[in-house]
Parts: structure tokens; sequence; C-alpha cells
């Protein structure tokens, strides 16, 4: 296929290695592995950021891995992130390489993500004589879990050296090829896991009157729950109510005890989160006393709001918008989540969507789809924005 005319602004080094990052690419996207499982894609990293001379490869979390490019001039620490996981998916997407895995795709772009990391390991490795400060790179488990950032931290990828900004990106099939989508503040949502159990009376269907059917009651409550963004948040305030699984019942003459329900709420502050989560149990408890049913309602939040310093991303923006074109500079948050927001909190830093949809080659899927693909001209233009964020970030 044709490679986008965007790629004449890349740089001939990153081109050079091009071809390679993207057979990279492909071989980890034909070995996915699932979340505190990545056993493989995590010793493959490894041996390749010590083929490349890195400083303090180690593993990290378990089944992630870390190196530092260590410059030869004096400067700030830049943390750049890729998260390495896999989802339970069957793969459909028909590419040559499609995973191998049975039940397990990379349907979220994850081995894209850690073949830009490992490409801009081998651009900066090559010219680490002219870098000013160095870059720990870090390939992180458990994004589509939980807790991998927070296991990261916890082995020290924030300390010696102390980072002073971390960088990131997100592959988008959303946004067209050549576009990123960057904005200052709350950029991805807190994500808040929920299950609901109605504890009803179970019975023959033939005798409705003695049993408190709790199927009926879990149908009120998810119509009932509709209400809680819609009139009970602000207008002005971002907030997602979602009820995504329903379980319950033996067979279809007898009337279920009992019904669980899990979902999602994704809020931009603290204080959202707590009246969704209010609003939702009254909510609840008032459907479910209507029907003389009661219930457990149990909630997580797994990871915080992800917040973009403004002075880096109006950075990342500018750099972004010199190589690609204004034009091409979206600005919107999502009610996706993310754990970068772990690293967000602790240091100053940047998160971002980078274009990879291309619909005249057919590329138009979504995250999370056993179709998923994304157009591999988005790995060069990503490596060289990677340089360019990093070089200007280190002067």
């Amino acid at each position: 296929m044709q490679q986008s005319p965007l790629l004449k602004r890349v740089r001939p080094e990153v081109m050079a290695i091009t071809p390679r990052i993207t057979e990279v690419r492909r071989e980890f996207h034909k070995h996915p592995e699932l979340s505190w499982k990545e056993h493989r894609t995590g010793q493959a990293i490894l041996t390749r950021l010590g083929e490349l001379g890195l400083a303090d490869v180690r593993p990290v979390a378990g089944t992630g891995a870390t190196g530092i490019v260590q410059g030869g001039r004096g400067g700030p620490a830049t943390l750049w992130r890729a998260d390495i996981d896999a989802l339970p998916i069957p793969e459909r997407s028909g590419l040559p390489f499609a995973s191998v895995n049975d039940g397990v795709m990379h349907a979220c772009g994850h081995d894209t993500h850690i073949a830009i990391a490992l490409g801009l390991a081998e651009l900066l490795a090559a010219r680490r004589d002219k870098l000013a400060g160095s870059v720990r790179f870090l390939f992180q488990p458990a994004e589509e879990h939980s807790g991998g950032a927070q296991a990261c931290v916890a082995d020290g990828v924030l300390e010696s050296p102390d980072i002073s900004r971390v960088l990131g990106l997100h592959i988008s099939a959303d946004i067209p090829l050549g576009a990123i989508n960057v904005a200052p503040g709350p950029f991805f949502a807190a994500p808040t896991a929920f299950r609901v159990t109605i504890n009803g009376v179970g019975g023959h269907a033939a005798a409705p009157h003695q049993s408190v059917d709790a199927i009926v009651v879990a149908a009120h409550v998810i119509t009932a729950l509709q209400t809680v963004v819609s009139r009970s948040a602000p207008p002005s305030e971002a907030a997602v109510l979602t009820v995504g699984r329903l379980n319950a019942g033996f067979r279809g003459n007898v009337i279920a005890e009992s019904a669980t329900m899990t979902g999602t709420i994704r809020t931009y502050s603290d204080a959202m989160l707590d009246l969704m989560l209010q609003r939702t149990q009254e909510v609840i408890g008032g459907v479910c006393a209507a029907f003389g049913a009661s219930f457990d309602f149990l909630h997580n939040t797994s990871c915080p709001t992800l917040v973009n310093d403004p002075g880096v991303a109006g950075f990342v923006r500018e750099t972004a918008g010199r190589l690609l074109g204004f034009e091409n500079i979206h600005g919107t948050p999502t009610m996706g989540a993310d754990d970068m927001g772990v690293y967000l909190k602790e240091r100053p830093g940047c998160y971002f969507w980078m274009g990879a949809r291309n619909e005249a080659k057919g590329i138009a899927g979504r995250h999370h789809d056993p179709g998923f693909m994304v157009d591999e001209d988005a790995l060069p233009l990503a490596m060289e924005l990677g340089l360019q964020l990093i070089e200007g970030t280190h002067g």
C-alpha cells in the first residue's frame, strides 16, 4: 500500500529502522499475553534493551521491563511509558500476523506502543553522547487490568534518576493518521467498577405472587440508573454510568432469586464520583424497597483521573503542530481510562492519542474489537514525534 505523504517529514534515520520496527510490532501482535502474564513479552523486551546497551535494564512489576538511555550531557530525566498487555478477545482481523494465542488479542494497540518505545530507545541510544539528561523507558504490564502502574512506581521507576517529566502516547483508531489528540487538564477519566447484587425470593414461574423476581427488579434498577447522569449530574460536568453485564436465573420456568449486574462509572473529579456513587446507591435502594428486595453495592476505583500538565501538554501540542500541521491537532478529552494517570499524579507530563485510522486502506475499526487494526505508517510518525519531544525536553 502507498505510504502517507506525511512520512516525508520524518528524518532518514527513523525511516531506516521503520521496516524492522514494523516487524517487531507484528511479532508482538502475533504473540499477545494477558495482564500479569506478559512473560514472553517482558523477556523479549529485556533482551532487546540489553542489546542496545541501556543502563539499569531490569524487570519491573513482575512481567514488565525498564532500561535507561543515559545522555552524554547533563540534564533532566524523562520517563517514556508504554503498556504491553493484551485483551481476552478472539482476533478476527484477518491479518497474516494475527494472534496465535486463542482468545487473546492486542485489540488496543499496545503492541504498537512497545514497538514505538523500542524504536525510540534504539534511536536515542545511537546518539546518546549528544543527549542532555536521560530517558527511562518503561514497559508496563497490566494496564488493562489494574495495579500495573502502581506496581511500577513501587519498583522505583520514578527514582534513580529522579524523573522530572513523563511522556507517552496511545495509538488511536478513532482519529486519522497524521492527527493527534492532546489537551491540558483532565484528559482520561477515573474508572470506577461496580457490582450490584439484587436479592429477591425465588419460586415457580406459575406462582409469581409468592416470589420477589430479581430479574424484574434488576430491569427497573437498570432503567432508573439512566437518570443518575441525566438528572443528578450538573450539565457542565462530564460523567458516564454504564451497566455492561447482567446475570440472573436458572431456567425459564423458575423465578430468579438473585441478579448480579456489573458496570462502570467514569468521572473527572472526586466530587463528581462521590455524587455518582451516592445517587447510584440511593436509586438502587429506592427501587429495591419498592419491590421488597434487598441489595449489595460494591465499587472500586482502580486509577485516578489522568491529568495532563498544562505546560507539558502545550509543549506537545506545539511540537506536534509543527510536525503534522496545527489543523491536525485535536483537543478533546475522553471518558476512557488509563493508569498513566498514576504517574502524572506524581510528576508533570502528558499523554496523548496518536492517530492511526485510515479509511482509504479499510483501517477503520474500534478499540477492544476483534477486528481492530492500525495503519502502520503511524509507527515512524510516532517515533519522529517522540524524538522531537525528548530532544525538546532535554534541550
